[in-house]
């Protein structure tokens, strides 16, 4: 009776890790959207005292609830998986190459790959992977910070008006202006996004 009783104990840090981290990361996604707790509750029909719960970790959403948070925030649902870590040490620090969050599929033309932990802080890192001719092809507008580091191919933006044509080493940022990209290569571009505040 004693061995199942040890195996639930050595098995709630990793829960409780992950429900900290989702709870994180619906926190951060309402915050960036500058919603309050009575408006998550009304949109998802919830009370709030349970979506309270959520964002401190105390209840864990149902996958039908999941699915109305990320309906509601606009990201994909991907977002809220793949918190697990092979050294619990490394759980909220490190992200392993292997275990990214993606944030997307190659049929939209743009993959993306959480590189940040969680969303739980004042910044996120993604690496974006534009395909060959991919395109935003209206301005989008965020209130955020944003740079980017190219890493490979040729990557354009159009940030407040302005066309920037870069390639392999170059860098931009732009804070709260409007933007655009597209990939005109014919290989893909790989860029290191950061956005503050996380909005995805």
């Amino acid at each position: 009776m004693a061995q199942p009783a040890a195996k639930s104990e050595s098995q709630k840090p990793e829960a409780a890790g992950h429900e900290h981290l989702l709870a994180g990361d619906i926190r951060a996604l309402r915050k960036a959207r500058g919603l309050t707790l009575t408006e998550i509750a009304l949109e998802l029909g919830r009370s709030v005292g349970w979506v309270s719960q959520v964002e401190r970790g105390l209840s864990m959403p149902s996958l039908a609830d999941m699915r109305a948070f990320a309906t509601l925030f606009d990201v994909p649902i991907s977002l809220f998986f793949g918190h697990d870590v092979p050294e619990e040490s490394e759980r909220g620090a490190v992200v392993r190459a292997g275990r990214r969050r993606t944030l997307g599929t190659r049929e939209t033309g743009l993959v993306e790959e959480l590189l940040s932990p969680d969303l739980g802080g004042s910044f996120e890192m993604v690496r974006s992977e534009f395909a060959p001719g991919a395109e935003l092809p209206t301005r989008s507008l965020r209130q955020t910070e944003e740079a980017g580091y190219i890493v490979s191919g040729v990557f354009e933006i159009e940030i407040d008006g302005v066309w920037h044509r870069l390639g392999p080493g170059d860098s931009f940022r732009f804070e709260k202006k409007t933007h655009r990209w597209r990939n005109p290569g014919t290989e893909p571009a790989v860029v290191i996004w950061v956005v503050s505040p996380p909005v995805y």
